[in-house]
């Protein structure tokens, strides 16, 4: 729980005086009570993130009051380390009433294991493949993982992780079996889905095992000879220190991913994590930067790929819709809205979860601009997707919109919506 602040009490009251306002006019601009903000300013009360960063933008503080916040007190993002293609088993096991697990083992770990009863056959017995029978495998396997990537809108992760796992497992001991020009492209296209692996682990709330995939995705494309994904998993770790509204670790991050020598494409997604993270700390200038830089790298086309595009491919204008998420952390709740509304008009029906994603970041833009009938408008249909996607990124800003929604009890549109939105926004519900 954050905890009262003197200093920042002090700070807001002296810049709300030198910006000749009143607390009334200040309450009416970021849609707080004038109690609630006289207990801030007194000390008395601990201001949450969400009413620094509305205060932050309209007294023009750039970032300053936010700075005055006490730091998140979260473990610092697992660095799996670097390991090998070939250097674990993986055993997954699963279970006929729902709940599967997957677990690597080393090599002498498996041996030391004794014998066990189950189901075993080799695949190191297998001769060459064709060239032909090699690349009729690589055509397939990229059809089925744009498959996989659709499907991954619609239902929950524990859905999609069993198959999704195996059939890594299986481009990785395929490409032992193919010509080496073959071999290198089931090694990029064997990273491409342990890298989405890592994404869905992810929203499943487990940011180990997710910084685990993400490094097996990069050991499958180093192994193909592809040592540019490492930089995309500077991106991947951003996200993680991103939701745990670390903006100097997710600034950091995204810059160590923006090398010269990376594709434009992975510089251009860690540019847009980059204004992400100036968001967070409400630097406005800097964050429409990023932005820009942003959108001249994701215009330049990547050649000499026929791999699977990294990162979404489900928002026709990427860096619009996270200009509309950064506006929401800049404390510009109205100009959000404005940009969500535009940018999720152009989202199809069937991408339920970034549609979800968004969806719930724009309800809590109208809500944080005093707009709340029109908020619980605008989440009342998003929930039956929610559930259904289960998404732990998700749930963080349904917590936030709860918390924001929960401030107008008394309506009866939030009467309505409240018991619902409540259960969903718990983390437990993932």
């Amino acid at each position: 729980m954050p905890q009262p602040s003197t200093g920042f009490g002090e700070e807001l009251r002296k810049r709300r005086l030198e910006a000749g306002l009143s607390l009334t006019a200040l309450s009416g601009s970021v849609h707080y009570s004038k109690a609630q903000l006289s207990k801030v300013e007194r000390g008395l009360k601990a201001p949450s993130r969400d009413l620094a960063r509305l205060c932050d933008a309209a007294l023009g503080a750039d970032g300053a009051l936010l700075a005055l916040l006490a730091p998140e007190t979260t473990d610092p993002p697992v660095d799996p380390g670097p390991g090998h293609v070939h250097e674990e088993d993986w055993i997954m096991q699963l279970s006929p009433d729902g709940p599967n697990t997957f677990q690597p083992l080393s090599r002498r770990e498996v041996m030391g294991a004794g014998a066990v009863s189950m189901m075993a056959w080799r695949s190191d017995s297998v001769g060459l493949a064709s060239p032909a029978a090699g690349a009729e495998i690589l055509e397939a396997s990229r059809s089925l993982f744009t498959h996989y990537r659709r499907l991954g809108q619609a239902v929950a992760p524990g859905l999609l992780l069993p198959v999704l796992i195996a059939q890594t497992h299986t481009l990785r001991e395929l490409s032992t079996h193919c010509d080496s020009g073959t071999r290198r492209h089931l090694l990029a296209l064997g990273s491409r889905y342990a890298e989405y692996v890592g994404w869905l682990v992810q929203e499943t709330g487990d940011e180990r095992a997710a910084l685990w995939w993400t490094q097996r995705a990069v050991d499958l494309a180093a192994a193909g000879g592809d040592r540019t994904l490492a930089g995309y998993a500077l991106v991947r770790r951003a996200l993680i220190t991103l939701y745990r509204d670390d903006a100097e670790q997710t600034v950091a991050l995204a810059r160590c991913a923006q090398s010269g020598a990376l594709p434009p494409r992975i510089r251009g997604l860690a540019a847009q994590r980059e204004a992400q993270g100036h968001a967070l700390a409400g630097d406005h200038r800097a964050c429409l930067e990023a932005l820009d830089r942003a959108r001249a790298l994701l215009a330049l086309q990547d050649e000499g790929t026929d791999e699977p595009v990294i990162g979404t491919m489900h928002l026709p204008d990427p860096v619009g819709m996270v200009t509309g998420w950064c506006l929401v952390d800049l404390g510009r709740p109205r100009e959000a809205s404005e940009e969500l509304d535009r940018q999720l008009a152009l989202v199809g029906g069937d991408a339920v979860r970034t549609q979800v994603r968004y969806g719930v970041r724009r309800a809590l833009a109208y809500a944080s601009a005093g707009e709340i009938d029109h908020a619980c408008d605008l989440a009342a249909p998003l929930l039956d997707g929610v559930e259904a996607v289960g998404s732990a990124t998700v749930t963080t800003d349904l917590r936030r919109l709860a918390r924001a929604l929960a401030r107008h009890a008394n309506h009866s549109s939030v009467r309505r919506l409240g018991p619902r939105l409540g259960t969903l926004s718990r983390p437990s519900t993932i």
